[in-house]
């Protein structure tokens, strides 16, 4: 006969063949030099990139939580004076079959020489990867790709283009590889925008329900103001106009122990069912913009109307079901 204990343990192993577990994790993703964090789920692997500061690396793992001790690989370092080093927010973009990372990087003495670069790679993330060139004539960071269906894809970054305002600058992409004019479509006014400087940087593009999200981070990284700002295109207006989007904010900000978030991207989970929000933030209830940020990762939410709902970080340590189809 077979035992109770026995009958139970079975019971438990056939519940785990056919319906399978829920993958858990908890943050942070990366506890130190989580800076930026960008996310790309492709081909069995989530692939993680942070700024490291001194160049351009990648990581990867097959799970979300498993990112935690993934090996960082560095893909790209120079000794080039012009762009040596302030290596910042790398993004790794699929663009007619080829990976494309962009990154800021600058000289070694100050921050008054950034500018956005472009590395060309292979089929995966994984593969080799070369430097293409400048992308920015003038000061600019943070650069994000922004596609459309009919209008083409753009470069959006964070850049001043003449002004006196750190804004939200917009480019088309006549290659992956070059720019065209560039356009201001965000400057930072309202009162969470402007706390310790007055800053609208760090975009990522957000496509849901058939609508097209830009997010930002406003206000200075080294308050504990730091937050998210969502602007909204309205669906037919040239996105190079200012006209052409509406914002409100903030839509992130410090919560339970997290402060600072922002600095965030987006990525799909393994089965294409969600999309995630991978952003930094920092323990110092002061705000902090150094190594010590670090990275975090939460599912999206959205409104009755589509809208994305950006729920308050969880304190670290909380576990959390992970992405559907692990």
């Amino acid at each position: 006969m077979v035992s109770l204990k026995v009958f139970s343990v079975f019971l438990s192993l056939l519940s785990c063949i056919s319906f399978g577990q829920a993958a858990t994790y908890s943050n942070p993703i990366r506890a130190v030099d989580g800076s930026d964090p960008f996310i790309v789920y492709t081909g069995g692997y989530y692939y993680l990139l942070t700024t490291t500061w001194t160049d351009v690396s990648i990581s990867r793992a097959t799970t979300l939580n498993g990112l935690k001790t993934s090996t960082k690989k560095v893909v790209y370092s120079t000794t080039t004076a012009s762009r040596c080093c302030n290596v910042w927010s790398p993004e790794a973009h699929y663009i007619d079959g080829v990976w494309y990372i962009y990154y800021t990087a600058g000289v070694s003495t100050d921050l008054n020489s950034q500018h956005v670069h472009v590395l060309v790679g292979g089929a995966t993330p994984w593969d080799t990867y070369t430097y293409k060139g400048q992308l920015t004539s003038q000061w600019g960071i943070d650069g994000t790709v922004l596609r459309f269906n009919t209008w083409g894809n753009y470069l959006v970054h964070s850049c001043f283009n003449g002004g006196s305002l750190q804004s939200l600058c917009i480019a088309p992409l006549t290659s992956p590889t070059a720019i065209g004019a560039t356009s201001i479509i965000s400057t930072p006014a309202a009162a969470w925008e402007i706390h310790g400087g007055s800053v609208n940087e760090a975009p990522a593009a957000l496509y849901h329900g058939g609508n097209t999200y830009l997010t930002f981070s406003a206000s200075s990284c080294w308050t504990n103001y730091y937050a998210l700002g969502l602007l909204t295109w309205d669906g037919s207006t040239d996105p190079t106009k200012s006209a052409a989007w509406s914002k409100k904010g903030p839509v992130l900000s410090s919560a339970n122990g997290n402060y600072g978030p922002g600095s965030n991207g987006f990525f799909t989970s393994p089965d294409g069912t969600q999309i995630w929000n991978t952003f930094n933030a920092d323990a110092n209830s002061a705000g902090a913009c150094d190594k010590t940020r670090y990275t975090m990762a939460e599912v999206m939410n959205w409104n009755s109307d589509g809208s994305p709902n950006f729920t308050p970080p969880a304190a670290l340590g909380t576990t959390l079901t992970g992405p559907s189809g692990e």
